[in-house]
């Protein structure tokens, strides 16, 4: 007998919205019950498209319907906190577009919130579900690498900074919409992937610095009232040792970064292009992998293949008791200290503590 279907209800159908919506179409079991944006027209024209019954303008509406196990809240940034911790306290679970808040304080209060309610929280990093991801996690679980003791994170855009360079609208780079730039927007996916790939480990020490230097089209600067980062750096040490660098640009002058990557003592792993590394004795290997069979061995040999193939199909695949959900909430609130560390010893000049940032942090949530 099949799982029963997971009823979905969406918050917010702009630009992300609308990539949720489609993804759901694609996951067997997810069935999206209703919309709800402030666009009244918006959310009749996604809704007729696709075919959902229901349509609201005040998303506490869609909340109080006892049909909806779960919500999908797809806004600005500085909104996440207090529609996941309204949804979550409605009885529902809630899937968060990334990243996981404004802050470190708002994040740890929608987790929070989370295990009060006994529901499940999860957040929109995709990178996790990647085949060469999947094949560095089976790596690692598998002892090639030994210990690990350092990771990098990196992220580039040539000259991709939402708005000013062409594509999105203006609120991805306000702060007080999105509270950050290039950390918040791309970092995130990677440094989650690095967490989840090294145990998620106990932060004690950031340092960083951000930039803004790169000229821009003045009328849409204007317009824009542009005030995040256009790269982002950093180095976080954890406990036990163990170090990861950050470097994430939006835009900058140059041919690309080498991708993201982990260092242990027996091996290494580039994940972007896929490659492995180990030395024997007097000789170095520098090893590709078939990752096309690698990913047809998870699917066909192994079960429930399926439900790591996305962040939508893993959420789902959890709420039907295939799977259990992977700790990503948890990770993501980490992710939310390592990037508002940044942010704070650029601040300060100087390296912080894990404490410091938990101390200094405050609420950036818009309240509704």
């Amino acid at each position: 007998m099949p799982p029963s279907p997971i009823r979905v209800g969406i918050i917010g159908v702009g630009q992300i919205g609308k990539h949720h919506v489609n993804n759901y179409q694609t996951v067997p079991g997810a069935e999206i019950i209703a919309v709800a944006d402030i666009n009244e027209a918006e959310a009749r024209r996604v809704a007729e498209a696709n075919d959902i019954p229901n349509i609201y303008t005040d998303f506490r509406k869609l909340l109080e319907r006892d049909d909806i196990d779960a919500v999908d809240v797809c806004l600005h940034n500085n909104f996440h906190a207090p529609v996941t911790i309204a949804a979550l306290q409605a009885g529902k679970h809630v899937f968060c577009e990334k990243p996981m808040a404004g802050t470190y304080t708002d994040a740890e209060a929608m987790l929070k919130t989370a295990q009060e309610t006994g529901k499940n929280l999860n957040i929109q990093l995709v990178n996790i579900f990647s085949t060469e991801t999947k094949a560095a996690k089976s790596l690692i679980d598998g002892g090639e690498l030994g210990r690990l003791y350092h990771a990098r994170s990196t992220g580039f855009r040539r000259r991709g900074r939402p708005f000013v360079d062409g594509y999105g609208s203006p609120t991805f780079v306000q702060k007080e919409n999105a509270s950050g730039g290039a950390l918040y927007d791309m970092g995130v996916y990677h440094i989650t992937t690095m967490l989840h790939l090294l145990g998620n480990p106990n932060v004690t020490h950031i340092s960083g610095k951000t930039y803004q230097e790169i000229d821009m089209d003045a009328a849409r600067k204007e317009e824009s009232g542009y005030n995040v980062e256009e790269l982002g750096l950093g180095l976080v040490r954890f406990e036990e040792g163990l170090t990861l660098d950050i470097i994430e640009a939006w835009a900058i002058h140059g041919g690309g970064f080498e991708g993201s990557a982990l260092y242990g003592a027996k091996g290494g792993i580039r994940l972007n292009p896929f490659s492995f590394h180990r030395s024997f004795g007097d000789l170095d290997m520098d090893c590709t992998a078939n990752l096309d069979s690698f990913n047809f061995r998870i699917h066909n040999v192994r079960q429930n293949g399926d439900a790591y193939d996305s962040p939508q199909e893993h959420w789902i695949a959890a709420l039907q008791g295939r799977v259990e959900l992977l700790p990503i909430a948890e990770m993501a609130l980490n992710t939310m200290l390592i990037s508002e560390g940044i942010y704070l010893s650029n601040k300060l000049g100087r390296e912080v503590t894990a404490d410091e940032v938990r101390e200094t942090s405050s609420l950036s949530a818009i309240q509704l």
